[in-house]
């Protein structure tokens, strides 16, 4: 087999296959045992026909074109390993030439990873915010705990932001009642925001037993984006009594005597949760200031796809109504033509970025481990609340194990150049990385066997790229 490469672009090129009828002569035999098998000549066996009698039966033309949809698959993967291209999607394949006993000749165009040049990546500087912690977070925190362990009681004067109703909820679209929209007793935190527009400010001020209507537009279900008339009835409002923030609720809420000794455990608390957020800036930044440094050509086709993608799924449970998703749009405050603006941009800096990661992960030569690959299988697994074998399962079977595969490398690439780059924060201090773009040396415990020798198996099959979507997290 014969094939030479055209470059139709920075992102796409024409791969010519020519194929010799010679090399299609052992497709052709299994495709005549197996028509062999399923059909019966008078005077012959199951399976035991000869060729010459099938081809004279059923024409060779018509083994012809079963042959070569067959063998065009496996060809075309064929000449892209021997071309040494990364493509990115589907080919567009024609067939050129195809006659009995002739080569067979078709092309394939296909978009591929283009060629990136980067910059010193040892060089790389970013700044990030210094990480403060206020009394003000660490009082919130001891509030939120303080509710915790809070009791609620019954109270008789109007409902206010705070307190807890149960209330029963009924709604109507044009005159008419929305069965799967009315409910009895629903427990509900006056100000939080959680159930449908206009709800609180209707409640507040109401007694047990008092009724308010207020309009609203649906934001979900068959009447999204339109107008109904809500009707909440409270039947019962509670307070909430919270324990005194001394010695004795420190020993009751956790494993500290005094509240001194809690409050410094908070503050210490704030400032983990604030050092993951400074991680989730620093690998941010590092990015985009790479975006801003570097040349990402764009394939076209993979922006269109992810495009596409991000729309059907969007309308997907509005039954792709149109007219719906506008109304849906315009209640968020929103509009179909910003929707479209939005995807595209981000589509765009989705694949530019995994394209400029992937780059950087062949640069530096990233491998990835089964310590690393069983390490996010864990991870996973305990995100999902499922066992790491119930997801393995479920990754191979939808074939996705590739793309975690690529998604882990990129994770490792991210961590290697922010573990090589000058990260300081908006005070001048120097911020130390390696808590959280360190590469993990030891086996995550609780992994069986067969998940890492599925680890290996992805790490073998992991195609040059997978679907375009911005996934270059750190560890």
């Amino acid at each position: 087999m014969k094939s030479t490469v055209e470059k139709l672009s920075p992102t796409r090129v024409r791969i010519n296959v020519e194929v010799p009828f010679t090399e299609l002569e052992p497709d052709f035999d299994r495709a005549f045992k197996q028509l062999a098998k399923q059909v019966r000549l008078p005077g012959f066996r199951p399976g035991k026909a000869p060729r010459k009698l099938l081809e004279a039966r059923f024409g060779r033309e018509a083994m012809l074109d079963q042959v070569v949809s067959e063998a065009v698959p496996g060809r075309y993967s064929e000449a892209v390993t021997t071309s040494e291209v990364q493509p990115l999607g589907q080919p567009e394949i024609e067939i050129t030439k195809k006659e009995y006993g002739e080569d067979l000749t078709f092309t394939a165009e296909v978009d591929i990873r283009p060629e990136i040049e980067l910059p010193e990546l040892s060089e790389l500087t970013v700044t990030v915010d210094a990480i403060e912690v206020t009394d003000e977070e660490v009082d919130a925190e001891l509030q939120s705990l303080r509710a915790r362990f809070g009791t609620l009681k019954g109270v008789e004067r109007p409902a206010q932001e705070g307190d807890f109703v149960s209330i029963d909820l009924s709604a109507t679209v044009d005159g008419k009642d929305l069965p799967e929209a009315a409910t009895e007793g629903l427990s509900h935190e006056v100000g939080s925001g959680q159930l449908v527009e206009g709800l609180d400010d209707a409640i507040v001020g109401l007694k047990e037993g008092e009724t308010k209507t207020f309009t609203t537009k649906l934001a979900a279900g068959e009447h999204a984006g339109e107008d109904a008339e809500v009707t909440v009835t409270v039947k019962s409002v509670k307070e909430r009594e919270l324990p005194e923030p001394d010695d004795d609720f420190a020993q009751l809420a956790s494993e500290f005597d005094t509240i001194d000794e809690l409050k410094e455990s908070l503050v210490e608390q704030v400032r983990r949760v604030k050092r993951v957020q400074q991680a989730e800036q620093i690998r941010d930044k590092v990015l985009e200031t790479l975006l801003e440094q570097v040349e990402v050509p764009l394939p076209e086709k993979v922006v269109q796809a992810q495009i596409d993608d991000t729309l059907h799924n969007a309308i997907h449970s509005l039954d792709h109504d149109e007219t719906r998703f506008a109304e849906v749009l315009e209640a968020q405050g929103s509009s179909r033509e910003q929707f479209d603006t939005d995807n595209r941009t981000n589509a765009e800096k989705a694949i530019k970025t995994q394209l400029l990661v992937d780059a950087i992960a062949d640069k530096l030569d990233v491998q990835v481990g089964q310590n690393d690959l069983t390490e996010r299988l864990v991870l996973m697994s305990q995100q999902y609340g499922m066992q790491p074998q119930q997801l393995l399962q479920t990754l191979q079977q939808n074939n996705q194990l590739p793309a975690l595969f690529a998604d882990v490398r990129r994770g490792l690439a991210v961590a290697v150049v922010v573990e090589g780059a000058t990260v300081t924060d908006s005070e001048g201090n120097v911020v130390d990385t390696t808590e959280f773009f360190g590469r993990a040396g030891a086996q995550t415990e609780g992994a069986e066997g067969d998940v890492e020798a599925a680890a290996d198996e992805a790490a073998d099959e992991a195609p040059a790229a997978d679907e375009a979507e911005e996934s270059a997290d750190a560890k």
